[in-house]
């Protein structure tokens, strides 16, 4: 791949004016399964053969660019799983793929997930090398009784570190942290986030622990051992998210990311603004317009599957639906929602052939949930974001 320069991002409403394409590539291997986690990650304990899954990887990135070719790639985004598990020059070799059958954008975004320990940290030059400009680590939490609570192999002071490291490999990088843990009080998440905006520089992503059906945080909930804040507290969780950043400059620009301006992550909001993307690896989901159709494509999940489908018919393909007006336009809407820069309603009207409901607009702003801006752009409010998913449904019924 030509190597991405770093990029002093395009602000969202320019980058707006231009259709993105980005590139998912899934690696779905971890060391081990954290309790709250429900993506599609596996735990092997022999040695993964990644110069194979790296030749699949490139297999299938050509099988897709020949359906949907002539694209400029405007950002790359290798997650998972835990993709700094891969060699660098595994990461090498997919990124080269994606150059050679895609043309690439010379300040195009390169993302790669990783996990803060000592040991992953030590690639990171390697990965810079292979063409990655921006890394996104996942701490999850600055106290080392939480983080053993939740699953993670990491200390508090090895993921300082590892920020450390990325901050002299990279210009850009963002790490995420989970809140609302268990007996986590407004006052302890305050002091937390302070000391993580003082390392996070432009990005943090700030996610609500959510209790999801089928791992282990599940079944402790169900039986009494597991309590997490109750919902007035967890409102007051968010509320100090909410004014803790605003204040220390990285104000949300979608419900869970706060950035610096300029700083957002430009690959996540293709997914917000209803771009194109391709899914690569197992359990990869895309969007692909196709024909004058969007399709939604999902990628076997497990693994070994995958690749022996890959390596069989070129790709690992097992969902491809076309999405009518009203399915694109809900999508539109329930992504595009999510973002504080809201939604252009005339897109809306042209993916869904109707517009929305005037006099439901007009309740939810009477009742403050939502705002239409004087270039009439509509978007939810700092009061309507708790209850997110009613606003959408409200709005799309």
């Amino acid at each position: 791949m030509r190597r991405a320069e770093h990029p002093n991002p395009p602000s969202p409403a320019a980058e707006e004016k231009q259709p993105a394409f980005g590139v998912y590539v899934h690696w779905p291997f971890c060391l081990s399964k954290c309790p709250y986690c429900d993506f599609n990650s596996h735990v092997r304990h022999t040695a993964i053969d990644e110069d194979r899954f790296a030749r699949a990887f490139a297999r299938e990135i050509e099988t897709t660019a020949d359906r949907a070719g002539g694209r400029e790639v405007s950002s790359i985004f290798l997650g998972g799983g835990t993709p700094s598990l891969m060699q660098p020059a595994t990461v090498a070799a997919i990124l080269d793929a994606i150059g050679k059958y895609w043309r690439v954008a010379k300040h195009a975004e390169v993302t790669l997930e990783a996990n803060p320990t000592s040991v992953e940290a030590t690639r990171f030059a390697g990965y810079r090398t292979a063409g990655v400009n921006r890394v996104s680590l996942g701490v999850q939490a600055l106290d080392d009784a939480s983080l053993k609570e939740l699953g993670r192999l990491h200390t508090a002071r090895e993921a300082l570190d590892a920020v450390a490291i990325a901050r002299r490999s990279f210009e850009r990088y963002s790490f995420d942290l989970i809140y609302a843990r268990p007996d986590q009080t407004p006052q302890m998440w305050a002091d937390e986030l302070k000391v993580a905006i003082a390392e996070a520089a432009e990005h943090l992503s700030l996610y609500q622990l959510t209790i999801e059906e089928g791992t282990p945080f599940f079944s402790l909930h169900a039986a009494g051992k597991l309590k997490t804040p109750n919902e007035g507290t967890a409102r007051a969780l968010y509320d100090v998210t909410q004014e803790v950043c605003a204040r220390h400059g990285l104000p949300a620009y979608e419900i869970s990311n706060h950035a610096r301006a300029g700083a957002e992550c430009r690959h996540n909001l293709v997914y917000w603004r209803g771009e194109e993307y391709a899914g690569i690896g197992p359990g990869a989901h895309g969007r692909l317009d196709i024909g004058g159709a969007r399709h939604a494509t999902a990628t076997e999940k497990r693994p070994e599957t995958w690749l022996m489908r890959v390596e069989a018919t070129g790709h690992g393909v097992v969902t491809d639906d076309l999405l009518n007006s009203e399915e694109r336009a809900d999508e539109f809407l329930l992504m595009g929602l999510r973002l504080a820069e809201g939604i252009d309603p005339k897109r809306y009207t042209a993916l869904s052939g109707r517009p929305l409901d005037p006099d439901r607009i007009a309740v939810l702003r009477e009742e403050g949930a939502i705002a239409v801006d004087p270039n009439g752009r509509l978007r939810v409010t700092q009061a309507g974001f708790p209850v997110l998913d009613a606003v959408v449904a409200d709005l799309a019924a």
